[in-house]
């Protein structure tokens, strides 16, 4: 027996609000986790409902027409603890700010997850450890801004292959190593590297071994 057109249709529009809900709900479950892992002392996430079906009307939250998370912006806003794994599953996020914040802890791989990603902006917190390599995944960010935390070891090679790459800071840090100078780093100024003791100045290709002693 041959399904109607009109049934085939309804059930195909069921399936993809279904979709849509589940994919909204991994944005949830992902905000979710970073507000328990964050201290805010003002209470500005107190609108992050984890038993809503999506964040659209949460503070600090942009969401597309299908409900993905977008933006999220944090900045200036007393925030202390760290950040979560779970922010790699946002897969539309394009903005993510939590600049000028007591942010600790690394950051984590998955954040390389975000392929959609604009802007990364994680400068004036306390985050330590390396810069994870998989930020090199993020084709499409423009703008990657770590300054005055405590990151150390060496910028990772993988994102001299970021095309995108516009702006890009990492001064007030304690990295090491020699700065890359291939790729998008042929346009980024020194000051973006100032005040690394231990960085060794711009890499000499063919010259200096990039991969040096620095931990």
């Amino acid at each position: 027996m041959a399904w109607p057109w009109g049934s085939l249709l309804a059930a195909a529009l069921i399936i993809v609000a279904l979709a849509t809900v589940v994919t909204a709900n991994s944005d949830v479950d992902a905000l979710s986790a970073l507000r328990r892992s964050l201290k805010d002392p003002d209470n500005v996430l107190q609108s992050w409902d984890p038993n809503l079906v999506n964040p659209c009307t949460w503070f600090h939250v942009t969401c597309d027409q299908d409900n993905r998370v977008t933006r999220l912006d944090l900045g200036c806003l007393k925030l202390s603890g760290s950040l979560v794994p779970e922010l790699g599953k946002m897969e539309s996020l394009q903005y993510l700010e939590l600049y000028r914040n007591h942010i600790q802890g690394p950051i984590p791989q998955e954040i390389g997850n975000l392929k959609s990603l604009i802007s990364l902006d994680l400068y004036n917190n306390n985050i330590t450890g390396k810069i994870p390599s998989t930020l090199g995944n993020l084709k499409s960010i423009v703008f990657l801004r770590l300054n005055d935390n405590h990151l150390t070891g060496r910028i990772p090679r993988e994102l001299t292959g970021i095309s995108s790459l516009k702006v890009f800071d990492v001064s007030n840090n304690d990295l090491c190593g020699p700065i890359p100078t291939t790729g998008p780093f042929e346009h980024i100024p020194l000051n973006s590297f100032e005040n690394n003791p231990r960085l060794e100045g711009p890499e000499l290709m063919g010259l200096a071994s990039y991969d040096t002693n620095c931990l």
